[in-house]
């Protein structure tokens, strides 16, 4: 058991780029540690993406129309009217897709379309109760989930885990070189 253990550090050591990361100064326990936190990570994002998964499968939906439903229905949590520009710029796709999109899920019964309060030039987009009651019931209740595992945490580990990601965000914001291959890549 422990020359396995030892194998799969040594393994993880090799993983590591000395050009990227130095880690000569980090003790072995801060290592270990630092890969529990990381695989940690990647096991909680592939529980989320399952979960993501399943309930727009529950629901008959691809992860767009999630996406578009939870923009939706959070503005109307804040009373506000939502449009397809609306949806087109907070789920990032054009308005040909948008329409497309609006369209189906009206015709799947999740959204309603309707005549905009005051301007004709567009129309106005809910969410149907029978969605709200069915996303609330999947996606809802895992986010109360969530809640409730943050709010048992200490305020000062509730600090830590802030800080933690907000520094995985930075981490993982798209280096200058990848933008740059990525818009050359779309001309």
């Amino acid at each position: 058991m422990v020359d396995q253990k030892h194998s799969r550090m040594n393994a993880r050591h090799a993983s590591i780029d000395p050009g990227l990361l130095d880690i000569a100064e980090l003790a072995e326990s801060d290592i270990a540690q630092t890969f529990e936190v990381m695989d940690a990570l990647a096991e909680w994002q592939e529980a989320s993406r399952l979960l993501a998964k399943i309930s727009a499968r529950y629901m008959r939906l691809n992860e767009t129309d999630m996406r578009a439903i939870r923009v939706i229905m959070r503005a109307q949590q804040r009373g506000e009217i939502v449009t397809p520009k609306d949806v087109s710029h907070d789920v990032g796709i054009s308005s040909a897709s948008t329409t497309k999109l609006v369209d189906r899920l009206v015709d799947g019964g999740h959204l309603t379309r309707t005549e905009h309060p005051s301007d004709r030039r567009t129309t106005q987009i809910r969410v149907t109760e029978s969605t709200r009651r069915s996303a609330r019931a999947t996606v809802g209740r895992q986010h109360s989930r969530r809640f409730a595992a943050a709010a048992a945490m200490t305020p000062s580990e509730r600090d830590i885990l802030i800080r933690f990601f907000r520094a995985m965000i930075r981490a993982d914001a798209p280096h200058r070189d990848l933008l740059n291959a990525s818009d050359e890549a779309e001309q």
